[in-house]
């Protein structure tokens, strides 16, 4: 019997998860929600997903605009075994008391605090510590990039400390609103979130950051210094990369230089909607100096979290133990390999 799963927010991140969770054996989508009649209200239709209106105010905006919804939120929640927020960043955590009450389990994004659920998660670092839980927190685009490259080089060869630099994406593609058009602006808040971040899946981690924003929408980019306990050489860093779930290795040799390259290679490899969730790192931008590894990462914003979600469905449902399991299962479904 599948896990009865719902989406609460249907937008950049909700119909990326929604589409990955349909598509595992184990799991089924039973609805959706929305706010108002969008463009992506029509496109759940489409999908042939369940739509519902996120509030009983919002029920006759829908019905206006000729769209049927099967009621609401608090109609939904009686119809699923867990509930995957993605709503606005500091939003969600309006809505966990509704969760709770209805005795749903629920999966947050990174925009919200580890406060609120105490367990923020990652597939590959932490996945035994939502086993059973009530409800999870799915760490941010950043942090998940981040812990993605550096948990196996931890597992491999150990680490002293880390210090990254961010160039973070001013907005998503379909933002009307991000970064100045014409600047560059400093996190002038330093040390920046992401290192405590990191440190909610991978624990007494020695890692500090900054971030810049820039006029860009495709990808962030992360500039990274890595003091490992152990001299290696980059042949080796890089086999453990490859070894690694959800890191791709990119080249500059072979034409890809920079984020839109990455960004035309997701399209190239036939992935929905052009998305990359795994890690892309520059094979020739790994260099080792002694015992000091340096790399370059892209994240793709709008996709590398949704594997996580699934695989983190799994962990809170008790349906798969191994998370190397699980990640294989989630990836062989939606075509990471």
């Amino acid at each position: 019997m599948k896990v009865k799963v719902g989406i609460n927010g249907y937008g950049t991140i909700g119909k990326r998860v929604a589409w990955a969770v349909n598509r595992q054996e184990d799991l089924e989508i039973v609805g959706v929600t929305k706010t108002r009649p969008s463009y992506e209200a029509s496109s759940a239709l489409r999908e042939g997903l369940q739509l519902y209106a996120a509030h009983q105010e919002d029920a006759e905006n829908f019905q206006n605009a000729g769209i049927t919804t099967n009621g609401t939120l608090d109609d939904l929640l009686g119809r699923v075994d867990l509930m995957v927020d993605c709503t606005p960043g500091g939003v969600g955590e309006r809505y966990k008391p509704l969760y709770d009450k209805a005795g749903v389990k629920s999966i947050f994004q990174g925009g919200e605090g580890h406060e609120l659920t105490g367990i923020s998660f990652n597939a590959l670092a932490n996945y035994h510590e939502a086993w059973g839980a009530p409800s999870v927190r799915v760490v941010s685009c950043n942090t998940t990039g981040l812990v993605r490259t550096l948990f196996p080089l931890q597992q491999s060869f150990g680490i002293q400390k880390v210090f990254a630099s961010l160039v973070r994406r001013g907005a998503d593609p379909a933002d009307k609103k991000g970064a100045a058009l014409n600047a560059l602006e400093p996190s002038l808040k330093l040390p920046t979130h992401h290192g405590p971040d990191v440190r909610t899946v991978m624990q007494g981690l020695d890692i500090q950051t900054m971030a810049v924003m820039a006029p860009t929408t495709l990808m962030h980019l992360h500039c990274v210094v890595v003091e490992l306990k152990e001299k290696v050489s980059e042949k080796e860093v890089l086999e453990a990369w490859s070894s690694a779930p959800r890191v791709r290795i990119v080249s500059g040799k072979e034409g890809i230089k920079n984020t839109g390259q990455v960004m035309e290679l997701a399209k190239d490899l036939g992935r929905p909607r052009g998305d990359l969730m795994d890690i892309a790192v520059w094979k020739e931008g790994v260099r080792v100096v002694d015992s000091t590894l340096y790399y370059y990462q892209a994240i793709h914003q709008e996709s590398d979290v949704v594997p996580e979600n699934v695989d983190c469905i799994r962990s809170m449902m008790k349906l798969e133990k191994d998370n190397l399991a699980s990640i294989e299962r989630t990836d062989l479904a939606i075509g990471l390999r």
